[in-house]
């Protein structure tokens, strides 16, 4: 029966990406391990696999449609790419299986991991539901570019360490330091996510032993939720569209801190 609902979170994982372009690793990791019981080491790297592939499908049919910005998309990609990979490869597997002590509460790398990943969404959410002041884009504002460009590579070292695809981070920038309208938002994070997550997923092929059988029939049925989701989107305008990702990714950060710190 879990496994039954962990295969239709799989299709819910395709219809939040198609819909809000982001949080399909939101959705990934909560149901990779409390459902189907992987390790969230684990789950980080398959949701990269998942939110990758998934995310290139909904890239293709954006780019049909012309919402998507590829000069914006490789700039933004470029940084924060190379954080990603580095951490996949380097980092995570040098954390030690107890972060630290303190009297008897012992913090686990898994714990640690999720506990990071639910108060980064947290932030992201709040980022996203207040009103934000006119900002230059960042493509005119050469004093802006390093400083974006830094927080970007350390954007990418987030995602590394959460196994996030990372929409729920790259949508606000998008908004805020490139000026792009929602769905052009929406779609160019796609193509973001495709990148930063499938090349993420390449440091830990390096580090890990893959199910290969699971991961691709997991993969394929969230591809048919992001083709559901891109039709859905249709109907939802821009203003909607923002609320509905920043409450989203609110509401599953409460949830997933609550899991971690009350279980």
């Amino acid at each position: 029966m879990l496994e039954i609902l962990g295969y239709f979170g799989a299709i819910l994982i395709g219809l939040v990406l198609g819909i809000t372009g982001g949080g399909g690793s939101i959705l990934a990791v909560p149901i990779l391990v409390y459902i189907m019981s992987l390790n969230p080491i684990m789950a980080s790297a398959y949701s990269l696999f998942i939110v990758g592939t998934t995310s290139a499908f909904g890239s293709f049919q954006n780019f049909k449609k012309k919402l998507i910005a590829p000069k914006t998309a490789f700039l933004f990609a470029f940084p924060s790419v190379i954080g990603v990979y580095i951490t996949r490869k380097f980092i995570v597997p040098k954390i030690p299986d107890t972060v630290f002590y303190f009297g008897a509460f012992e913090l686990s790398k898994e714990t640690f991991l999720m506990l990071l990943f639910a108060i980064v969404m947290f932030i992201a959410a709040i980022s996203m539901l207040k009103e934000k002041k006119e900002t230059i884009p960042f493509e005119e504002n050469n004093k802006s570019k390093f400083a974006v460009i830094v927080q970007l590579f350390f954007v990418g070292i987030l995602i590394g360490l959460i196994g996030a695809g990372g929409g729920f981070l790259i949508i606000p920038a998008l908004l805020k330091f490139a000026k792009l309208p929602m769905k052009k938002a929406i779609g160019t994070s796609l193509l973001i996510i495709t990148i930063n997550s499938l090349i993420g997923f390449l440091g830990d092929v390096q580090n890990t032993v893959i199910d290969w059988s699971f991961l691709l029939l997991f993969t394929s049925i969230a591809v048919i939720g992001i083709f559901i989701g891109l039709y859905i989107q249709k109907y939802l305008n821009e203003k909607l569209l923002k609320k509905i990702f920043g409450i989203f990714v609110l509401v599953m950060s409460v949830i997933i801190l609550y899991k971690e710190i009350f279980s």
